[in-house]
């Protein structure tokens, strides 16, 4: 899939665990996991959207497009 999620290395940035995100968040870790190796086939907009609020970044930061 073109589409790559960049959620580590906004965790990276922001020196936050994967298990504080997921739980700011309201998702489990093993779909937090799923984001961030590339295996979802989609994400809910209100998903990405308390990414973003708690990462404080926009969805271009998450999102990238590959061919």
């Amino acid at each position: 899939m073109p589409i790559i999620v960049n959620v580590d290395v906004m965790l990276a940035k922001r020196k936050m665990s994967s298990l504080e995100l997921a739980e700011k968040v309201g998702i489990t870790p093993a779909n937090l996991s799923i984001l961030k190796t590339n295996k979802a086939k989609a994400i809910r907009f209100s998903t990405l959207d308390k990414i973003c609020e708690v990462l404080d970044c926009k969805p271009g930061d998450i999102l990238d497009y590959e061919k």
